[in-house]
């Protein structure tokens, strides 16, 4: 941590250098330092100045990072709070994102909210239909401010109707993590990760032996929305709900049904063991030398690599997918931050001087590292530490150009619909019975499809 805070002190010092010589005219191009925006620069009225120098604008910012993350945000406030005086940042933690979100919708009536607030992409849907958002776009557009070095791939997420409603924070997306040194000893060949449903199967047949499973995957529902957008197939109608509100769940479509008969056949044929919903679980599982392959985040990447360290080598590759799928790639994960619009306004611009610092690149750079999580700017990965890390990471580089190589259209944009949180568990649920054989995949799929849909017609009615 004291790295992490010695790297972002710098940063924030550059950003701040910035700001003072971009008073005076335009932004200079690509600039994504703290720069100050055209309401912070406007002369103060006679009599003000003494009272705005003692009276900094205060944001209060709500967020889900706990541990070891929650440690890395603090830092992170602290150090834009010591260069800013105009600014001051409290961040609260929340609990979990459903926790968070939870709360924010128990204060929308009152002004006990906060300026701004860390949401997870699945939230994404009902925080716009709250009509509770500053759009970030609003701020970019007045400003005039240079977004061309932000990631796409990562924008397209949180961008509907052509505006970007809020900016990404914390994104990751989901990669195969397995055991070079079993590999190697069942004859296959460790530098070369299967990448399609038919090569993890073969794979995990050579794999399973001596009491060990070729693999284990966790019932999480996002690896299932990943599988769909992998495959170039959508995961609700009208766009994936982005070319109108979403109306019917395609969970029962080919992408799903055959995904979940993939991956119950290795459940039958026990070469793959099912642990349940929870990724730590696999995760412990793989540190152990108990299972070869799993799937995973890639905010997790660092700590995977790290449990094995001594122990055997571990590789990386790309989300699999059936080997005739049509061109797809996988969505982006992880939270974003809103700004809310029932703040004074000089809340919300405070806000966005704090959002426009998270972005700067040697903060991004300095975020990751931290991590795990993805930079949000393509200027980050030029930063000399990010190098370092890249070269004392090479698995990352798997993540990265997975992102990279991503078909931008309607499936890899992700879902956007207002049940997202209820959706992800009817789906942990339907894949549940399906694997304990209560159900077959297309009889799983289609009931989850089902209450899926119910579950967006009482929701459309509600915002209607």
């Amino acid at each position: 941590m004291k790295r992490f805070s010695k790297v972002l002190t710098v940063a924030v010092a550059a950003s701040m250098a910035f700001s003072v010589a971009a008073c005076g005219g335009q932004e200079e191009e690509g600039e994504q330092g703290v720069a100050a925006s055209p309401a912070s620069v406007q002369p103060a009225k006679a009599g003000e100045a003494s009272t705005a120098a003692k009276t900094p604008v205060k944001v209060v910012w709500w967020h889900a990072m706990s541990g070891e993350l929650g440690k890395a945000v603090d830092t992170l406030v602290a150090d834009f709070n010591s260069m800013r005086k105009d600014v001051q940042v409290e961040a609260v933690y929340q609990g979990t994102y459903d926790e968070s979100l939870n709360k924010l919708k128990a204060s929308m009536d009152s002004k006990s909210g906060p300026a701004m607030i860390q949401v997870y992409e699945i939230g994404s849907r009902f925080m716009i239909d709250s009509k509770a958002v500053a759009p970030i776009q609003t701020f970019i557009d007045a400003e005039k401010f240079d977004t061309s070095s932000w990631e796409p791939n990562i924008l397209s997420y949180y961008t509907l109707d052509g505006k970007l409603n809020s900016m990404p924070f914390n994104t990751s997306n989901p990669i195969l993590y397995y055991n070079k040194d079993m590999f190697k000893a069942a004859g296959l060949d460790p530098e070369k990760a299967p990448s399609t449903y038919e090569e993890v199967a073969a794979a995990a047949e050579k794999l399973t032996k001596d009491g060990k499973s070729g693999a284990s995957f966790a019932i999480y529902g996002w690896f299932m929305e990943q599988f769909f957008a992998n495959q170039g197939a959508e995961y609700v109608n009208n766009g994936n709900g982005r070319t109108a509100p979403a109306t019917e769940s395609l969970a029962a479509a080919d992408a799903g049904v055959n995904t979940l008969a993939w991956w119950k056949e290795l459940i039958d044929k026990k070469t793959a063991t099912n642990l349940g919903r929870k990724t730590e679980d696999t995760r412990k599982a793989f540190a152990a030398g108990q299972v070869a392959m799993i799937l995973d985040s890639t905010a997790s990447l660092r700590g995977i690599v790290n449990s094995a360290d001594g122990k055997f080598a571990v590789g990386t590759g790309f989300l699999p997918k059936p080997q005739n799928a049509k061109e797809g790639g996988v969505i982006v994960g992880g939270a974003s931050n809103y700004i809310l619009n029932n703040r004074p306004e000089a809340e919300q611009k405070a806000a966005w001087e704090f959002i426009k610092y998270l972005a700067s690149p040697e903060v991004q750079a300095a975020w990751h590292i931290s991590t795990g999580y993805f930079p949000v700017t393509t200027k980050a990965y030029d930063l000399p530490n990010v190098k370092d890390n890249m070269a004392k990471y090479p698995q990352f580089q798997t993540a990265v150009n997975q992102l990279h190589s991503t078909k931008a259209g309607t499936a890899t944009q992700g879902a956007v619909m207002g049940v997202f949180p209820e959706a992800r568990q009817i789906m942990e649920s339907a894949i549940e019975e399906a694997l304990n054989a209560k159900k077959s995949p297309k009889e799983a799929m289609e009931g989850a499809a089902k209450e899926i849909t119910a579950k967006l017609e009482v929701y459309n009615k509600t915002v209607k």
